[in-house]
């Protein structure tokens, strides 16, 4: 085994926390990220953490040269990039986060021509509606909606996302058609919360004539899962604010209907988080641009109406 793959295994052991989060994150069992770790030990004479049967801990020793370890690994990388740049043939592994509605619908169905066109690259897609955290998550580029909570990252925009309020007609027809936010809050309407830890779309911002204003909307049903949102409200069970361009087919037919139009939610930020390096992985370029590229016409849906 490379010195170099060892000094990358104990990054990942030392910002995950874990052995076997490391194992999972660089796909090596448990056994291996444990030998890894040891050969670097014994190579270097020292006791890199403090292992029990329950914790981990980086002695001082390990926080050193952690140090020096994530300056290597970057020389190692922007090295490649350059090479890559001069060859024009990237390669490698590329860990990329989107949102579920964003992944499902957007970026997975262009992984498969992406990577035609560069077959010494893979692709790992992670999908969740949760915040990602890049470097603790070993992930090279994060597709996002609304604000980074991590303001040490660099961002790409992409585009403002045009959104609707929007419910199913046996919805409508149950509990009456909300013309605005304040008729939302006033008939007491069950409105379809994502909520997880840091999450604020349960205080739905919409457009009025005095400038944008939270409403804090009430609901029974909430998840961490916009699809699942999406389901209930074609089911009937309440509104859900939702970007266009994932409800687009639903409105079209009209599985779901707009409501509070006189109050549209206010448009939200598509971007792209990556991490500040003096050289950025050229495959992690060439996949913001392609992906850019190919999705730019489709999230500036902004008219949801019949």
């Amino acid at each position: 085994m490379s010195y170099l793959d060892n000094i990358r295994t104990f990054v990942r052991v030392y910002e995950l926390g874990s052995m076997s989060a490391a194992g999972r994150d660089l796909r090596i069992s448990p056994a291996v990220t444990s030998s890894r770790i040891s050969q670097l030990e014994e190579h270097l004479g020292v006791r890199l953490f403090q292992r029990t049967t329950r914790s981990l801990t980086p002695t001082e020793q390990g926080k050193t040269f952690y140090r020096g370890a994530t300056g290597i690994l970057e020389s190692v990388q922007s090295a490649e990039a350059e090479l890559a740049e001069i060859t024009d043939n990237p390669r490698g592994a590329l860990s990329v986060a989107a949102p579920l509605g964003v992944g499902r619908r957007l970026i997975a169905p262009l992984v498969p021509e992406f990577l035609e066109h560069y077959p010494e690259v893979s692709l790992r897609l992670r999908l969740t509606d949760r915040n990602v955290d890049l470097t603790g998550e070993g992930l090279d580029l994060a597709f996002f909606l609304g604000q980074p909570a991590d303001s040490t990252l660099r961002i790409r925009k992409i585009a403002d996302i045009e959104r609707v309020l929007c419910a199913a007609p046996n919805y409508i027809l149950r509990r009456g058609h909300p013309k605005n936010g304040a008729a939302l809050l006033k008939d007491g309407h069950d409105c379809l919360n994502l909520r997880f830890p840091g999450a604020t779309e349960f205080q739905w911002p919409l457009s009025t004539p005095d400038g944008p204003q939270r409403f804090a909307v009430q609901g029974r049903f909430e998840s961490d899962d916009g699809d699942v949102l999406t389901n209930w409200a074609l089911d009937g069970h309440g509104i859900v604010m939702k970007p266009v361009f994932e409800v687009a087919d639903y409105l079209a037919r009209g599985a779901l209907l707009p409501v509070a139009q006189e109050n549209p939610p206010v448009p939200i930020q598509m971007a792209c988080l990556f991490t500040h390096r003096k050289r950025q992985d050229p495959k992690a370029r060439l996949f913001m641009d392609f992906v850019i590229s190919r999705i730019a016409d489709k999230v500036r849906l902004s008219d949801p109406m019949p």
